[in-house]
This record gives structure tokens, sequence and C-alpha cells, in this order.
């Protein structure tokens, strides 16, 4: 098909996308062969002698790789979880909301941690849960004692996740909210001369209006069960809490990057990477079959 001359700055804009793609995205897939390879760096890639799937037989046999990707589904289904349950609360009691000043204000408020990087939120949490930190000196006015909340392995993942609800719910509410103002306002006041209580009103119109929402972010969230959040974790964890707390990612940066064993590090990358697109694929054809949404 022929581009006509005013389509062609639409491809223009496209351009550094594209190139930023290629760059960081499609070039890096060939040291993925690494993961096949005895590697020596000195040699590079295409002198390194061929290992064939040793790596990911040594793999499947290390205890820490086992325990990473239980870490690792665990952490990433919570945070599915929360941040499907907690912004739909958190949204419908919004909407519930009459003064439109309070509730613009409560809305820029949460909204405004999603801006913020972990370098930044991850410092905030750790002095929150600090020795030293508000959480202790609470605790301590109404008589307990002060308690190492990052030094306690089975801790770790509840403040994960819950630290991740607090930087993220209020971007997801917006979503919510968005779907919740394309009810038509009808249905309620024919609701409300029937009889119906705000209640029933909530049960049999504002859930089933933004049905099709849910069930589209928890099913686009399908792909993401094996991302546990890099950024997060890497500010918050500490060798005390590798047992729940290490990650993919972050093992996979400590063993190739720190320990120097690159071919494991990217065996282990690429099996996250072949499962996780098995994952977005099955995550797009469920949307596709029970809400028809498609991206193509």
């Amino acid at each position: 098909m022929r581009i006509k001359g005013f389509d062609k700055h639409y491809y223009l804009m496209l351009l550094p996308g594209y190139l930023w793609l290629i760059v960081f995205s499609i070039v890096p897939m060939f040291g993925i062969a690494i993961s096949f390879q005895y590697f020596n760096p000195g040699k590079g890639i295409f002198g390194s002698d061929w290992a064939g799937l040793e790596h990911f037989r040594y793999m499947f046999v290390l205890k820490d790789t086992r325990e990473v990707f239980v870490n690792t589904l665990i952490i990433a289904v919570l945070k599915i979880v929360t941040n499907l349950v907690v912004p739909l609360v958190f949204a419908l009691m919004l909407n519930e909301l009459r003064q439109m000043i309070l509730k613009r204000w409560i809305q820029t408020v949460v909204y405004l941690p999603h801006f913020l990087s972990w370098v930044i939120l991850g410092g905030i949490v750790l002095d929150i849960f600090s020795y030293n930190g508000p959480i202790n000196q609470l605790g301590a006015l109404l008589g307990f004692e002060p308690v190492l909340f990052f030094a306690q392995a089975e801790l770790f993942p509840w403040l994960v996740v819950g630290s991740d609800v607090w930087k993220e719910f209020g971007f997801n509410t917006i979503i919510y909210l968005a779907a919740l103002t394309g009810i038509n306002p009808a249905l309620y006041e024919a609701a409300g001369m029937d009889g119906a209580s705000r209640w029933r009103s909530l049960w049999h119109i504002t859930l089933p209006g933004i049905r099709t929402t849910v069930v589209l972010l928890a099913v686009l969230s399908l792909g993401n069960v094996l991302n546990a959040g890099f950024d997060q974790i890497f500010n918050l964890y500490n060798p005390l809490v590798y047992s729940t707390g290490d990650i993919i990612d972050t093992w996979v940066y400590r063993t190739g990057l720190l320990n120097l064993q690159y071919e494991l590090a990217t065996a282990v990358g690429l099996l996250k990477s072949v499962i996780g697109f098995i994952l977005i694929s099955v995550s797009y054809y469920l949307a596709y079959r029970l809400i028809h949404y498609r991206i193509f």
C-alpha cells in the first residue's frame, strides 16, 4: 500500500521508538547464546565453546533457582490480586463522594506516588519501618517492642506488596473511575424509583457496568506473573530476607553481574522470558475470548 505524504509524519514520529526497541530489545537478544555456551569473555560469543543444555539442567538442580521462582510467583500473584481489589474498592468508595473538590483532592494525593521512582519511595519506606521510625515509635507508645521489619524474612513479602499497593493503587483507581463514568445515570434513577438501596444499585448496576474493565485488567495482568518488580525489591531487600524476597530478576543480577556466572544467569533469564511470552500470549487469547479485546 502506498504511503501518502501526510502519513509519513506518523512513521517519522514512531522512528525513535523503533530505534529504541531495536537497540535495547532486539539486538541484546543475541546474548541468549551465552546460556548454551561455556562463555569466555575474552573469546566472546562467537569464540566460546558450546555447552548445549547443561546450564539448564544445572539450573533445575540448584535449590536457589527453585526458591527464587517460588518467591517470584508468590510476590507477583499477591501484587496482581491486591492491585485489582484495592483500587476497585477505593474507586467505588470515591465514586460515592458528592463533594467534587474533596474527591479531586483525594484522587490527586493517592495518584502522586505513581510518579516517584522506587529509589525515592524505597528510602521513604525503609525510614518509616526502621528501628527508630514512626511505626516503631507508635508501637512503643502502645507498649510494643521495636521490630526490625526489613530483617524479618516472613514479613518482607507483605511489606513489598503493601508498599507496591501504596504506590500504584491511585493510578489503577483512575482506570476504574473512568469506567464508572461510562455507566448510564438513568439506570440509577430507575433503580431509585423502584426503591433500590445504594448497596443494591452498587451490586446490580455499578459492578456489572465495570465488569468488562475488571476482567480485562485481570486477564492482562496474567502476563506479569513472573514480574515481581526488580526496582522495588532491589531497593528494599538485604541478605537477611533472601529466603522469601529474592526474585528471579535480583538473583540473575547478582549471579550474572556480581558473581560473573554469565551462563547460568542468562539461562534463568531466558527461561523466565519464554514463560512470560507464553503467559502474555495466553492472556491476550483469554482477553479476546472473554471480552473480545484485541490489540491487532
